[in-house]
C-alpha cells in the first residue's frame, strides 16, 4: 500500500448483505494489519447522521426526488469532509456501506429521470469516486424479504415494494458495467462466508498489486 489510503464502497439492493460484507471485510483487513475506517451512507459523520434520520424514516412520499438529491448530497459532503478525506490522507482504508452510486439510482433513475442532476451535483460538491466498488447482487424478492425482516425504523425505501427493488437491481448491474474499471459484481445469494472470501480475495489482490491506494 501507498500512503494515500484506499477507498472501497459496497452497493446493492436492500437486504443484499452489503452491510454484513462491509463489516466482514473491515475485520479481515484489520486482522491483516491495516488501519480501517468502516462507515456508511447516508451518515458517517455527526451532521450526516442527522440527515440520515430525515431521509430514511417517515412516510414514503415525505420528500420529492429533487429534495432527496439535495439532502443526500449535503450528507455526503459532510461525510467526505469529516470522515473520508481525513482518513484517506492518513493512509487508512475507508470502507463505506453505500456511496454516490446509490443516489444515482434511488433518486437519479428510479424516481424520475434525474441522473443528470445527480451527476452534476456530484461533480460540483463531491468530486470523488471509490477506488473499488463491490456490487452485491441479490434476487429482489429475497432481498426485500430480508430487509423487511429486520423490522427497523429505517424502512422508508423498502416500503416502495418489490418493483423498486427489481429496478434497483437492474440499475446496479448497469452501473457496474458503466463503471467497470472500479466495480466488481459479487453473487450475494451464497453463504455469507463464501461471499466474504470472494470479496477479500479481490481486495487483497488489488492491495498487493497497489491497484487501489
Amino acid at each position: 500500500m501507498t500512503g494515500a489510503g484506499s477507498f472501497i464502497s459496497f452497493e446493492g439492493i436492500d437486504g443484499s448483505g452489503k452491510s454484513t460484507q462491509a463489516r466482514l471485510l473491515a475485520e479481515t483487513l484489520r486482522n491483516r494489519g491495516h488501519d480501517v475506517v468502516l462507515t456508511r451512507e447516508p451518515g458517517g459523520s455527526p451532521g450526516a447522521e442527522e440527515i440520515r434520520r430525515l431521509v430514511l424514516e417517515g412516510d414514503p412520499d415525505r420528500w420529492s426526488a429533487e429534495t432527496e438529491i439535495l439532502l443526500f448530497t449535503a450528507a455526503r459532503r459532510d461525510h467526505l469532509e469529516k470522515t473520508i478525506l481525513p482518513a484517506l490522507a492518513a493512509g487508512k482504508i475507508v470502507i463505506t456501506d453505500r456511496f454516490a452510486d446509490s443516489t444515482r439510482l434511488y433518486q437519479g433513475i428510479t424516481r424520475g429521470d434525474l441522473r443528470g442532476i445527480v451527476d452534476r451535483l456530484h461533480a460540483m460538491m463531491i468530486g470523488r469516486e471509490p477506488d473499488l466498488t463491490f456490487v452485491i447482487d441479490m434476487d429482489p424478492g429475497l432481498g426485500l424479504a430480508r430487509a423487511l425482516a429486520r423490522r427497523g425504523t429505517e424502512e422508508r425505501f423498502e416500503s416502495f415494494g418489490e418493483d423498486l427493488q427489481v429496478r434497483m437491481r437492474a440499475g446496479f448491474l448497469s452501473l457496474a458495467e458503466e463503471f467497470r474499471n472500479r466495480c466488481v459484481v459479487i453473487d450475494g445469494a451464497r453463504p455469507i462466508e463464501v461471499v466474504a472470501g470472494d470479496v477479500a480475495a479481490v481486495v487483497h489482490a488489488r492491495l498487493d498489486a497497489d491497484l487501489i491506494a
